[in-house]
């Protein structure tokens, strides 16, 4: 049963705003005549993939934002498991988060998920119609958890994989943030030098007609060119990402950027290990839920940024699929971290194959971070030698002409 959003008056003339299913339009007017209300408008709730009633065209479908954000769907997992997990109905406990729901959008869009329950499809296809705000794992997941019956108990585990990852991220952008802002600071520094301070400085010596330094010389070259050439050099650089990015969308060619990418000495190895912390996570929430190994593979390998390690956990499916074991196949390839393979040949042995995926992508999230803070620890005081080193070689550049004159008159 669809769900429409209404606005009336009551008896005493007030305004009156929610969310009601019905029929049609014309039921649902009828539903607030027969509560005394005075139907004012009576709209299709629209999905966040701009479903019925939707009017907005093509400036909704390049504008419109996320309904729900990371943090934001996170929490609505982990409330939804709480309500589930205490006996509530799926019905009342989605009626529960619409009531709660502060943001219209998203009450309008729990309101449309109960409306599809409550007429018989199963969440796992309600939240599929919005595929925008809920991915094929997320709805896999769900799936998996209403066959087995333990619904809740999925909820908590996709509630936790959600919070990890969102950290894990969170440790990533945050140990990359400093070393960023320092060389963009660092940039800016040394363009507003070259550009506008040496050129005012060289004009001094003009006129002296000596023979500059070497490295004075220098430096007014580069600052001629940055001056002469620089929007030129910035509009090739952006091109050139332009044209790169767009290459990039080749499938053959971004795997072969990709592979190369993880043979790079510092961030190839944390690339490696947070795509193989991601792989190992998800599968092991999706083997927990019950899913059939082929599908947890298949939809685990779909979580790979890196388009070479993608290929080699496809390549693992084709070989599960014709009878080798999970472990052998991951050990045959070398872009995988050898402790996955490992963990997971003891989950076979054992038969908890869920529980040690699950702690070798703990392992790997561990060291990730671990690599990402010491990267970071590395950078911080590099980057601000070498600023300095470029500072010092700018004054010197200033600094050995009045050096120089200053002999001359001695």
């Amino acid at each position: 049963m669809p769900a429409y959003s209404f606005e009336a008056l009551d008896a005493q003339g007030l305004s009156r705003k929610g969310v009601m299913e019905a029929d049609s339009a014309k039921s649902a007017r009828g539903l607030l005549r027969a509560q005394a209300l005075i139907p004012l408008q009576v709209t299709a709730v629209q999905g966040s993939d701009g479903a019925a009633g939707s009017g907005s065209g093509l400036g909704t479908v390049l504008f419109s934002s996320r309904i729900f954000s990371a943090t934001q769907l996170s929490i609505w997992t982990r409330q939804l498991a709480g309500l589930v997990s205490a006996g509530l109905p799926l019905e009342r406990a989605l009626t529960a988060l619409s009531d709660e729901a502060q943001d219209e959008r998203q009450r309008n869009l729990v309101a449309a998920l109960r409306a599809e329950v409550n007429g018989g499809a199963p969440f796992g296809k309600a939240l599929a119609q919005h595929p925008r705000e809920f991915s094929d794992i997320y709805c896999a997941v769900i799936g998996a958890g209403e066959h087995s019956g333990n619904l809740g108990l999925v909820l908590e585990r996709l509630a936790d994989d959600l919070e990890e990852r969102q950290a894990l991220q969170s440790k990533l952008v945050g140990a990359a943030l400093y070393p960023a802002i320092v060389t963009l600071v660092a940039i800016v520094i040394v363009l507003f030098l070259v550009s506008y301070v040496v050129p005012q400085v060289a004009s001094v010596f003009a006129s002296s007609k000596r023979t500059l330094p070497f490295l004075t010389v220098a430096m007014l070259a580069i600052s001629s060119f940055v001056r002469g050439y620089g929007w030129y050099a910035l509009t090739a650089l952006l091109l050139g990402a332009l044209g790169l990015r767009q290459a990039l969308r080749v499938e053959s060619l971004r795997e072969k950027f990709d592979a190369a990418w993880l043979n790079l000495p510092l961030v190839g190895r944390l690339a490696r290990g947070y795509n193989a912390a991601r792989f190992a996570g998800t599968l092991a929430m999706l083997a927990a839920a019950g899913v059939p190994i082929l599908k947890a593979l298949q939809a685990a390998a779909q979580t790979l940024n890196n388009r070479a390690m993608r290929a080699d956990a496809l390549d693992a499916l084709v070989l599960v699929r014709e009878g080798a074991p999970l472990a052998s196949a991951l050990a045959q390839k070398k872009r995988f971290p050898g402790i996955l393979a490992m963990f997971a040949r003891l989950g076979e042995q054992t038969g908890q194959l869920p529980t040690m995926l699950q702690r070798a992508a703990t392992q790997l999230s561990v060291e990730v971070q671990r690599r990402a803070m010491q990267l970071a620890t590395i950078l911080e005081p590099l980057l601000i030698v070498v600023m300095g080193m470029l500072v010092m070689l700018i004054v010197l550049a200033v600094l050995l002409p009045i050096i120089q004159l200053n002999q001359l008159v001695k």
